[in-house]
């Protein structure tokens, strides 16, 4: 599955370092698409241009304080998971709870970094995250799972299934997929690929992914999903060396 895109990726590796001027470039350009579309499929009616301009320092008349800070929130958070690449740290629940707090700060203080205390359901979706007593188990048995079945795996899969694992558990009151996305990429990037963008016009094959890796335990179209955007990220960067 993920024969040319690792040629894509060794490709890549040989064009390295880039220039400044191209790195900033493709950092400001993904920084942006991975805001826009994280907090479109969560329901944030800005616009692309919208959000750049908030992340300018713009306030955007008609639009509310909570979808500002969500723009504000996610490249904060985006920043702090760079922070976490460049110290090649391994993922951890107090990173997690940190990711999550960044993304909620300011707009449900009481629920950040907390794992929730209720029952939650997912809109759309078959499966049913558990009951709040199961989480902290759940969540001993994904780092398990991360420290040692995940280092044996592909960076793709092993991004993919994270990500899928951490939302059926769905630890927190909100925030969860937003920290999901977060947590791929930060293995994605951990391992030298460039950050992909799950977009917005996609949300109904990716939530139908989901639901199916969580109620099946069929992860196979979800890492599939993903390994399209890894490659779709890939020829955005190989494009920039030429």
């Amino acid at each position: 599955m993920f024969k040319q895109i690792d040629q894509k990726k060794a490709l890549l590796d040989t064009k390295r370092p880039l220039s400044k001027h191209t790195v900033k470039s493709l950092h400001e350009k993904l920084l942006l698409e991975w805001t826009y579309n994280s907090n479109a499929i969560e329901g944030n009616t800005l616009t692309i241009n919208e959000m750049k301009v908030v992340l300018e320092g713009i306030t955007v008349g008609g639009k509310t304080m909570r979808e500002h800070l969500e723009v504000i929130n996610h490249r904060d958070a985006i920043l702090y998971v760079e922070e976490i690449v460049a110290k090649g740290e391994s993922v951890s629940e107090w990173q997690i709870k940190n990711i999550q707090r960044l993304i909620l700060k300011g707009i449900h203080d009481r629920y950040a970094d907390v794992y929730r205390d209720q029952q939650v359901f997912i809109s759309g979706a078959n499966h049913i995250p558990p009951d709040p007593f199961r989480i902290n188990e759940q969540m001993d048995n994904l780092m398990e799972w991360y420290e040692k079945e995940a280092k044996l795996l592909h960076p793709i899969i092993r991004g993919a299934m994270l990500h899928a694992i951490f939302v059926g558990i769905h630890p927190f009151i909100d925030g969860n997929g937003r920290t999901a996305r977060l947590l791929l990429n930060l293995e994605l990037m951990k391992e030298g690929f460039p950050p992909i963008v799950v977009k917005v016009e996609n949300r109904l094959n990716y939530y139908e992914a989901l639901d199916k890796a969580n109620t099946a335990k069929e992860y196979d179209d979800f890492i599939r999903l993903i390994a399209a955007e890894v490659e779709v990220s890939l020829d955005l960067y190989l494009h920039a060396m030429n």
